[in-house]
């Protein structure tokens, strides 16, 4: 049946998400079908949901609709978290033929006996008790860095947060399964590993809701470290409070392991985070800046922020934002709290307005750009190194230093894929440091 069949895939919301749609990607390849562009026509559209933001959820039909221009008579199915979630509310979608839940989206090629259109979408969803096993996962092919998955599922209860209800309780890789995905990735000539997951702080529990912690996420990083041929490795997200001092100073000294880290606040209001049921108050926040920062001078760090939260007043948010505003970091990721289903915040009184919200996202992501240029400007006359990406964006190519300044330097394709030392001097226009070589290398 899969012979000559097309596959095309598209992915929405996290890291993590690309890597199980590489992982998945891999499986279709394996059984003999060939993978094309989403843009493309194909036989099967595997879409990769997200359930994060309402605009997710909303993109999901816009994507369809996308699909079925190339090819209506195309086999569409929906997995990931919004899958879980909602999967009738998927399967009624005009076009989708079949959605597959947390545990069944890994054996997708299982499903496929027919790929006849259906009149409504065909579900296989467990509950999410069932997902108690862990599949690992890794993205290459896509770009210059590899998202390397090491851990799934969470067993926090933000009450703002669905995604314990998408993807089930913590649990973790094992140790040389992540060293030997690493080791295959190496291989492959990528230079850098991006480490992901839903909370990898809390890497080591084991399958079967096993919460004794086999390796901590410091062993599994201290493991990574020692693995030939990887140039650079990323810790993606980390939350505050599993953020240690023994792992910052680790990477402080490390070989591999480059100055960034994105640590999730959500609230610069100690009232809120409370009632968000953070694990974590404002001053353990401020403590890790402080640590990373006098480890780590030059360390990029970046910060996800909620607005809109229930209970957020004017006052309360004024204070998130002095708070960030006169804290050392390099920029935010911004997002506005939207009810979710079966959250406890849905209950919560102090509803914000929804131009409020609007108008606080603004604020803080204007917030972010200044911080980002601040950062940037801090790193001029620096020599750092820079790993170049792949796509011609106008005329230039693109990449990132270790400490995530993004580079840009006219169109050469030998660029892609390399590391180059080279000095910070000036900043253009769109806010990107540009370099231009006075000798542009030649790459073997």
């Amino acid at each position: 049946m899969s012979a000559q069949k097309k596959v095309a895939f598209y992915t929405l919301g996290c890291k993590l998400n690309f890597s199980e749609t590489s992982t998945i990607a891999r499986s279709f390849q394996n059984e003999g079908f060939k993978r094309v562009e989403f843009d493309e026509v194909a036989d099967i559209y595997v879409i990769n949901t997200c359930s994060v933001t309402d605009n997710a959820d909303k993109r999901f039909k816009t994507i369809v609709k996308s699909a079925l221009k190339q090819n209506e008579k195309a086999f569409l199915i929906a997995i990931g978290c919004y899958a879980q979630l909602k999967p009738e509310e998927l399967a009624a979608v005009d076009g989708v033929d079949m959605v597959l839940g947390a545990t069944e989206k890994f054996k997708v090629t299982d499903y496929l006996n027919d790929l006849t259109k259906n009149d409504m979408g065909e579900v296989h969803s467990c509950e999410i008790e069932e997902a108690d096993f862990y599949v690992g996962s890794y993205s290459i092919g896509d770009r210059t860095r590899a998202f390397l998955k090491v851990q799934d599922g969470c067993d926090y209860k933000c009450t703002y947060c669905t995604i314990p209800l998408a993807r089930g309780i913590s649990r973790s890789d094992t140790l040389n399964n992540i060293l030997h995905n690493a080791k295959e990735i190496s291989e492959k000539g990528i230079k850098e590993i991006v480490l992901t997951g839903v909370n990898i702080g809390d890497y080591g529990k084991g399958e079967f809701g096993n919460k004794k912690h086999e390796h901590t996420f410091f062993e599994l990083v201290q493991a990574l470290d020692k693995v030939k041929g990887i140039h650079r490795l990323r810790i993606s997200s980390i939350e505050p409070n599993l953020l240690k001092n023994e792992i910052i100073e680790f990477v402080a000294e490390s070989n591999s392991f480059v100055p960034h880290f994105h640590i999730p606040l959500q609230s610069g209001s100690d009232e809120l985070l409370k009632l968000m049921k953070r694990r974590y108050l404002k001053e353990t926040y401020t403590n890790r800046v402080e640590a990373i920062k006098k480890a780590m001078p030059n360390a990029c760090i970046g910060v996800d922020v909620i607005v809109g939260f229930p209970g957020e007043t004017d006052e309360l948010f004024l204070e998130t934002y002095n708070y960030l505003n006169e804290l050392d970091i390099s920029y935010l990721h911004v997002f506005t709290y939207s009810e979710r289903p079966n959250t406890e915040a849905i209950e919560m009184e102090g509803v914000v307005p929804q131009k409020v919200r609007t108008k606080r996202s603004k604020m803080l992501r204007g917030l972010s750009v200044k911080k980002r240029r601040a950062f940037y400007e801090s790193q001029l006359g620096n020599e750092l190194t820079v790993l170049f990406e792949s796509e011609n964006k106008e005329g230039y190519i693109h990449g990132f230093t270790e400490n995530y300044v993004k580079v840009k330097t006219p169109w050469n394709p030998e660029l892609i894929n390399t590391l180059h030392t080279i000095q910070l001097t000036k900043i253009d226009e769109d806010g990107l440091v540009r370099f231009d070589w006075v000798k542009v290398p030649t790459v073997n």
